[in-house]
């Protein structure tokens, strides 16, 4: 800390909301923040970027995490230190279902810790789970949007070509091996962030979930596997998911 300025994202607090996005791409923070009400850049630090606005009248951030579980990590408690309390990953993953087609999203209910930043937090037997309201939320954004959404497990990992090319690790096998298991066990997406974001909000009592564009999917036996890039769904029901909660939580008290 410097002058009441967390070190990494370089926010003070009153710079962001209690409820607030987070993509890994600092790219799409403007993007997001235009569905925003009175959207403003507040900081931008290496792979964090912050814009802050409202919805129906409440202060909301968006804050890019950078890849992975450990930027991610330190966004999410750097975040929580300036008084976030609510936070929800959006972003692309992989589909590892095939029958879940490119476009859908992946509202994640849990992660695989497939990873190594959690186990600084805690055992690995310990789940990574999102918040049942958070999902709920999400799963009511998606209809209400109009979009195709799937509920379940992500994989969060660690290596992006150990997914897409594990034939060239020398670890082959064991990757090739883990991946078929968790497919048979039903995950439905890989990503990159979610299992460090539901560990820390299980251990700060922070509420948590990820809404994820399925972005292409390797199950797919198409010549030539499509790749969606419209980020307009997943934003739109994250947004959306936000105003459920907003509204919920005034409708509490709390």
């Amino acid at each position: 800390m410097n002058d009441s300025v967390v070190h990494h994202l370089h926010l003070r607090r009153g710079d962001v909301g209690r409820y607030v996005l987070l993509p890994g791409d600092p790219g799409r923070c403007e993007l997001i923040a235009s569905y925003f009400d009175d959207a403003r850049h507040v900081a931008s630090h290496r792979e964090y970027t912050t814009y802050t606005g409202t919805l129906l009248g409440e202060k909301v951030s968006v804050t890019s995490t950078g890849i992975g579980c450990p930027s991610t990590a330190i966004a999410v408690e750097e975040l929580i230190m300036l008084g976030a309390d609510t936070f929800i990953r959006v972003g692309t993953s992989g589909g590892m279902q095939p029958e879940h087609d490119p476009g859908d999203l992946a509202i994640v209910t849990g992660a695989i810790r497939d990873e190594g930043t959690t186990l600084h937090y805690m055992p690995v037997e310990f789940p990574a789970v999102a918040d049942v309201d958070v999902v709920a939320a999400l799963r009511e954004a998606a209809q209400r949007t109009g979009h195709t959404a799937h509920l379940g497990i992500s994989q969060s990992k660690d290596s992006f070509y150990g997914q897409h090319q594990p034939g060239r690790m020398p670890v082959a096998q064991h990757l090739i091996d883990r991946w078929k298991a968790w497919r048979m066990g039903g995950a439905i997406c890989s990503e990159m962030e979610a299992s460090a974001i539901f560990i820390l909000g299980s251990i700060y009592r922070k509420r948590t979930g990820g809404v994820m564009l399925i972005a292409a999917n390797q199950e797919r036996h198409e010549a030539v596997r499509t790749v969606v890039s419209d980020l307009h769904g997943v934003i739109s029901t994250a947004v959306e998911g936000l105003k459920i909660l907003i509204a919920q939580d005034r409708a509490q008290g709390k």
